[in-house]
């Protein structure tokens, strides 16, 4: 992986053109892993949006990745899908994508759906809300040492952390143990989104130290 800052888009936040303005800005800061989410059911604009957003990603070596919908991932030819629990599993969106589609999946706080999610062929397997979350304020907490028991037991899975997630707290969660910071309201209602996305990125790097 790059760095660990994965973007994950809002349509509240970001409506209309201001998505590809924003995710520009955090491609040209750095960011190397987007997440298109939208869920709404217009599918024309939804389609219309994620081909623009592969385009920006492919200009900046970048991944795309589609919330929830695999067929929106197929149709648009994203580089994987992000999967929840009440969506097409893994085993079903590989078998659909193929074997070099990134899928990720939402484990919330629980290590047997992260070890289900693993048996599915996941790529990765994503937890939290570990703070107060803006785009996701009714998702259940997860507690920090879930990271650290979770690189415990699935030593081989990249594992992303999301909810709620700044500047001020990420640190602590690549600490314990995660790979990824998944990030939407602290990346994208920022002042300026390209010098936030470095700020991040910067943060991940001094992570590993």
């Amino acid at each position: 992986m790059m760095n660990k800052l994965y973007a994950i888009t809002d349509s509240q936040l970001l409506p209309g053109d201001t998505l590809f303005t924003a995710v520009a800005a955090a491609l040209k800061g750095g960011c190397k892993w987007v997440q298109y989410r939208d869920k709404s059911t217009d599918h024309p604009r939804r389609l219309s949006e994620a081909k623009q957003l592969l385009a920006l990603c492919n200009q900046h070596r970048a991944q795309l990745l589609i919330n929830d919908d695999v067929s929106l991932a197929q149709e648009v030819g994203a580089h994987g899908v992000h999967l929840g629990q009440g969506d097409t599993n893994a085993l079903a969106a590989r078998i659909i994508l193929g074997s070099s589609a990134i899928i990720g999946v939402t484990c919330h706080d629980s290590l047997a759906l992260a070890q289900q999610a693993i048996k599915d062929s996941a790529n990765y397997i994503a937890f939290g809300r570990f703070f107060s979350s803006n785009t996701k304020p009714d998702a259940r907490p997860a507690p920090i040492s879930l990271i650290s028991d979770a690189r415990k037991v699935f030593s081989n899975t990249p594992i992303v952390v999301i909810g709620g997630i700044t500047l001020d707290n990420g640190k602590q969660l690549l600490d314990a143990g995660a790979d990824m910071l998944a990030v939407c309201h602290s990346l994208f209602a920022a002042d300026d989104i390209a010098v936030q996305a470095k700020k991040f990125i910067e943060l991940s790097v001094k992570g590993q130290d």
